[in-house]
């Protein structure tokens, strides 16, 4: 082999960006290899149609957690934040809508207009959830422990894994416990009487998994996207100027002022290992490249199935890699608009059309069936309203999230239903802006098989597996993968496939680099 590095990082994602900052600001040699011409796998703004340019996959809104942020200045690299007013607002039947602000107090007196008792407890919702949030924060920033046979290392990770719930008084443990497991329709129930309320704080419970809200174990779906900031009634009030791509290149200058070098239109054929250890990389090229550790940035499947020789891999142990749930169930939809769409309300915030609790569960009853739900719910952005730079003047783009959208369809084939299924979605967004179809210039629609095509995303799943409660913590990816290293020794794993998860936070990619260097000694 010609070239050796201290680590190889397959795949320029964010987190492998993050990965990458953090080991060559401890002095490695590190080279990440990027199959696509452009840094970003699902965090790219990408132009889709002639100065048009959209968050393909990950929203625009997408950013790091705060202490990753920090260490690697991402401000200083290029990355800025546009102020908006409200994040949320939910979209009633009749104009009717229900906005979420960064004020409590203005979230309170819009509650107000339909529930005076909702708007009461709107405060101690937020102060009660805000704290058990930051509860799982902590838990996402450590490396789970190695189940069930910890080492002394391990034990001290558990008593840290222990530690942030013990500060909860008996009530606090005794409700985030009991919370866990709860449908989110039960845990929003038990605060609030109006519907429309419960509907636009459920959906962030069944986001990108194929649940609906009255399945058990969504509160901790919704928890858990609390604590990364990804709900959006609790969310930061600013989006990125130049979409979620503004961020991986940001993130790009940032790994390589460290000293870390990046390679684009590299595409990793084969993990090479020898004797039971990662020792590099074989591009498609047919180049090889060596290292003392590889770390994948891909998905468990892909790294494992794919990139690995089988005979290198124990066969019982690649049966459990089988067992991951990825079940993507979402579809993106991205329209290039010629002026703005006529809503009721302001649309600078995230408009999410879910007007009812029922309304949720319904469109989860579709995929239950294997097929896709005829009124989706959505979840829709018009980025251009606060940054002009994504359109060409006096123009607009608009993008949609719709759920749900399976996979895997029973009696149909997406190649055959992506025309109708953007037909359902703009029929469902034409109901709260009856003008957009005739505003249209151009319009794209992604399939969750379009994500895996696409964008390497396994079964459309953006997380690289489900965001579910067996799913998570050391049985995240599966338990022998749960520390980010794997049974090939020196082969690591960084993506969303391991926790804490999915979600532009970069915490993946920070813990995997604690856990290499850590190794390293």
């Amino acid at each position: 082999m010609a070239e050796t590095f201290d680590a190889l990082i397959v795949g320029a994602g964010h987190n492998g960006l993050v990965a990458a900052s953090y080991l060559a600001r401890a002095g490695k040699r590190v080279l990440v290899l990027e199959q696509q011409p452009q840094v970003g796998g699902a965090a790219v703004t990408e132009e889709l149609f002639p100065g048009f340019r959209f968050s393909s996959v990950a929203e625009g809104t997408g950013r790091l957690v705060a202490h990753v942020a920090a260490d690697l200045q991402l401000h200083k690299h290029g990355l800025k934040l546009l102020p908006i007013d409200a994040l949320l607002t939910a979209a009633l039947p009749a104009g009717g809508r229900l906005s979420f602000y960064s004020d409590t107090a203005r979230t309170a007196a819009e509650i107000a207009r339909h529930s005076k008792a909702d708007a009461a407890r709107w405060p101690d919702f937020c102060a009660a959830m805000l704290y058990l949030a930051a509860v799982v924060a902590r838990l996402m920033m450590l490396i789970p422990p190695a189940l069930p046979a910890p080492s002394g290392r391990d034990l001290l990770e558990l008593l840290k894994l222990v530690a942030p719930a013990r500060r909860l008084n008996r009530k606090q443990l005794g409700d985030l416990v009991r919370t866990l497991p709860m449908p989110v329709s039960d845990m929003l129930d038990e605060w609030f009487e109006c519907d429309a309320l419960k509907a636009a704080l459920a959906v962030d419970g069944v986001h990108g998994v194929s649940l609906g809200p009255r399945q058990a174990g969504t509160a901790f779906v919704w928890l858990l996207a609390l604590a990364a900031g990804q709900v959006p009634a609790f969310a930061a009030a600013s989006q990125l100027q130049g979409g979620v791509g503004a961020l991986t290149q940001a993130l790009a200058k940032a790994a390589t002022s460290m000293g870390a070098q990046l390679r684009l239109n590299a595409a990793v054929q084969q993990v090479v290992v020898k004797a039971g250890r990662a020792a590099g990389v074989v591009l498609a090229s047919g180049e090889e490249i060596s290292a003392q550790v590889v770390i994948s940035n891909a998905d468990p499947r892909t790294t494992f199935q794919r990139l690995l020789d089988p005979l290198e891999v124990d066969p019982v142990f690649l049966r459990s890699t089988g067992t991951i749930k990825y079940r993507g169930c979402s579809a993106r939809m991205h329209l290039a608009l010629s002026g703005v769409p006529r809503f009721a309300f302001d649309a600078t915030a995230r408009i999410r059309i879910a007007p009812s609790i029922n309304y949720i569960e319904q469109a989860s009853d579709a995929a239950k069936y294997g097929t896709w739900s005829q009124q989706p719910w959505l979840d829709v952005t018009l980025p251009t309203l606060a940054d002009a730079t994504l359109a060409p003047p006096g123009q607009h783009v608009l993008s949609i999230h719709a759920q749900y959208a399976p996979y895997h369809l029973r009696s149909q084939d997406w190649d055959t239903q992506r025309a109708t299924l953007g037909s359902a979605i703009l029929s469902t967004l034409a109901q709260f802006a009856p003008d957009v179809p005739q505003l249209v210039l151009h319009s794209q629609v992604l399939t969750p098989l379009d994500l895996e095509r696409n964008y390497g995303l396994p079964e459309g799943s953006a997380t690289h597996g489900e965001m579910t409660l067996d799913q998570a913590l050391h049985m995240r990816p599966i338990p022998d993968c749960a520390q980010y290293r794997t049974p090939i020794k020196q082969l690591y794993l960084c993506g969303a496939g391991t926790h804490p998860g999915g979600g532009c936070t970069g915490i993946n990619g920070h813990n995997a680099a604690r856990q290499v260097l850590r190794d390293w000694g």
